[in-house]
């Protein structure tokens, strides 16, 4: 059981790597916010069937007052769920500057960026090898900011630097989650904050965007895969699978979400990567093993890297 249960955990992070082209693509018919609305409406909708399933949004009536009220579940939602919000608000607008493959792994320092956070914020010790996967990744990054090698410059471009600051994003969002979730059930919560995500991006898409039906129609393929098929059936599927393996085996496992959204980007959209650019993606999945060897991420079973994919 334990191998087909590995073997799922790798079919959901080869669907979370294809996400990075099928954004990709989706963003030549609408905005990067009307994209994340029209998603995270779609799950916001499909998670409901879940919540009649587990009517209690608290894991426990007697284990503290934060749990025993809706406005504790109401706030922990809004605080994780803004942090996702920031995440893939950021990543999907750089999508439209940078290319997906390079994309998947920027958004992959998250899992560098968690230990660094951690001792700013919650002052939590880093460890030998986070240090040196953080070395490792920094350097990737200069790497792959090196488009044109004969330039011999060290540039990020627009949208790198937008999909960094999803990293970043995603980082705050695994701590928040490691902070907020004990007290809450696990669907519960994942419902708010996708309802925080799909309701920003809604507003933010009605301010400064002009979303028109044609748009929708013509992305909802690729709504309907990332929404549905990689949150909601990406979590179920997760949820299950990592109750017969360990979370070291899983970590390790989403560490490939990367190397697929590189491999998708070449083989569906034709990208290419110059060696330095390859050199520096396989140098922040050195780092990205590395923190993780250290010790898993504490996440509750729904989150990759703490998200929802």
């Amino acid at each position: 059981m334990r191998r087909w249960a590995e073997l799922a955990l790798l079919v959901v992070a080869g669907l979370w790597g294809a996400t990075f082209v099928m954004v990709k693509d989706a963003l030549a018919d609408v905005g990067p916010m009307t994209f994340v609305a029209f998603r995270f409406v779609l799950a916001t909708a499909a998670m409901l069937p879940f919540l009649w399933l587990r009517p209690r949004w608290s894991r426990s009536h007697h284990s503290g007052p934060e749990s025993t009220t809706l406005m504790g579940l109401v706030s922990a939602g809004l605080v994780v769920g803004a942090c996702l919000f920031a995440g893939y608000a950021f990543q999907t607008a750089g999508l439209q500057f940078t290319g997906a493959g390079r994309a998947g792994f920027i958004t992959g320092l998250s899992v560098v960026i968690v230990p660094v956070l951690g001792a700013v914020l919650e002052r939590n010790r880093i460890g030998r090898k986070v240090l040196v996967g953080v070395g490792c990744a920094i350097a990737g990054l200069a790497l792959l900011s090196l488009g044109d090698p004969e330039s011999r410059r060290f540039e990020l471009n627009l949208g790198d630097a937008l999909v960094f600051g999803c990293a970043w994003g995603f980082g705050l969002h695994i701590l928040a989650v490691g902070r907020l979730a004990r007290a809450h059930s696990a669907v519960w919560l994942a419902f708010a904050q996708i309802l925080v995500v799909a309701v920003l991006s809604s507003a933010a898409a009605m301010l400064w965007e002009q979303p028109s039906g044609a748009g929708l129609m013509a992305v909802w393929p690729a709504a309907a895969f990332t929404g549905l098929l990689c949150t909601v059936v990406g979590f179920t599927v997760q949820t299950r699978a990592q109750a017969f393996t360990s979370p070291t085996h899983t970590a390790l496992i989403f560490s490939t979400e990367p190397v697929f959204a590189l491999l998708f980007a070449a083989l569906l959209i034709g990208e290419r990567l110059g060696t330095p650019e390859l050199l520096g993606c396989g140098l922040i999945l050195g780092g990205m093993l590395l923190a993780q060897l250290e010790g898993p991420l504490r996440a509750p079973a729904w989150g990759r890297r703490g998200r929802l994919a």
